[in-house]
């Protein structure tokens, strides 16, 4: 299915969701900020874990570019432990916060976002082979109809021996839905692989159970794990880890339980991933 990837109904509808889903996620207790206010993170335990065994002496020197950053909370907790990030994200809306909550802070000398369609990047900043992480994390490629253009931009952004830090729900469990099955566990709803787009029209929004979003049409589409590792190797990275994770950063499904530190999981002995981390590189210079 071609698609065009700089225009359409799909990044129209896409982008008007992101811009409503701005306040109610400002709003909510899912998104809270004060740790940022307090010159901390926000980041999940597993990028938060993810970004400490890549830079154990802490982010000091380092530079990010942050992919599909919403409105900056996890950018900004990168510039808290000491890197400069520069995000980039669709929304005017989320840019317009994001930048906000740098000036508030105090660190829009080292945080800079950038409003564009992922696609548009290498156009909007012309800054190939300057970054030492390009970060990418939780709700990103769904939205995204081309994975091996999205590959190719994190690899032409990468320094020589630079890194890309990327964790996301894992496609195996993004088949199932809703409550409907045996015990209340979700059931198959969606295929593992399709080239074309999943159109739903869901009002709900995972921060916030009880909004009803006006903007609700969205365009998704599937990426099996196959597929992304070889979009990354074809662009020229070289994978370094691949993990699988019981658990995501927000309630995926009716079934799954708190697990602590805003994480969920399945019930005890319903063992399927709902995760994936993955970091690929850039061959050292020489």
């Amino acid at each position: 299915m071609s698609v065009d990837l700089r225009d359409g109904d799909w990044l129209d509808d896409n982008r008007a969701g992101w811009d409503e889903r701005v306040g109610v996620h400002l709003a909510s207790t899912f998104y809270d900020q004060a740790p940022l206010r307090a010159g901390g993170g926000v980041l999940d335990p597993i990028s938060r874990a993810g970004v400490e065994r890549l830079y154990p002496d802490g982010l000091e020197g380092v530079r990010v570019l942050h992919l599909q950053c919403h409105f900056g909370s996890d950018s900004l907790s990168l510039v808290n432990r000491g890197a400069s990030v520069i995000g980039i994200d669709f929304s005017p809306a989320a840019v317009a916060e994001a930048r906000r909550m740098a000036a508030e802070i105090g660190v829009a000398d080292r945080a800079r976002f950038i409003e564009a369609n992922v696609y548009d990047a290498r156009h909007m900043l012309p800054e190939p082979e300057s970054f030492d992480l390009v970060f990418v994390t939780w709700g990103t490629i769904n939205w995204l109809p081309d994975i091996a253009e999205w590959a190719r931009i994190v690899a032409w952004y990468l320094k020589p021996g630079g890194r890309l830090y990327f964790a996301e729900g894992h496609p195996t469990a993004m088949v199932f839905d809703g409550d409907d099955g045996p015990d209340g566990l979700p059931s198959i709803r969606y295929a593992y692989q399709s080239e074309k787009p999943e159109v739903l029209d869901d009002p709900g929004d995972y921060a916030d159970p009880e909004a009803r979003l006006e903007n609700a049409r969205t365009w998704e589409w599937a990426h099996p794990i196959d597929e992304v590792l070889g979009a990354l190797r074809d662009a020229g990275l070289e994978l370094e880890t691949f993990t699988e994770h019981y658990s995501v950063p927000w309630k995926v499904f009716p079934a799954t339980v708190e697990l602590g530190e805003g994480m969920y999981g399945w019930p005890a002995e319903r063992w399927l991933p709902l995760s994936y981390e993955l970091v690929a590189r850039t061959p050292s210079a020489g």
